[in-house]
């Protein structure tokens, strides 16, 4: 069981064409969101969407992969781990920030 402890399966499509920032040793690291969706139905019995949003963030080859080939609509399949950030603003106002660190990834569609 330790090999799922902080475990993260989704496929969804980015919402956005990936920033890429190359650090100063060379390594790269992509961000973008992806959106995975979700059907229910409601009281009425009407079919309803419920979109979710999730940062994710790529570090190394994967994030070469990513700005190679990755652009907005893009399908994909990730796996990854979530991380928990805390930051301050210079005003003074904590800020909390959940993303998805990928480890693997399978483009997937078209």
């Amino acid at each position: 069981m330790n090999a799922i402890k902080n475990r993260v399966q989704l496929i969804g499509n980015l919402g956005q064409d990936p920033e890429i920032v190359t650090l100063e040793s060379g390594s790269k690291l992509a961000k973008f969101s992806l959106a995975t969706s979700d059907y229910y139905k409601n009281a009425n019995g009407e079919k309803v969407e419920d979109t979710q949003w999730h940062n994710i963030v790529a570090w190394g080859k994967t994030a070469e992969i990513v700005e190679s080939y990755l652009t907005k609509g893009k399908q994909v399949a990730i796996e990854g781990k979530l991380i928990h950030r805390t930051y301050e603003t210079k005003e003074g106002e904590k800020k909390y920030f959940t993303e998805i660190k990928c480890n693997e990834l399978l483009m997937l569609g078209k």
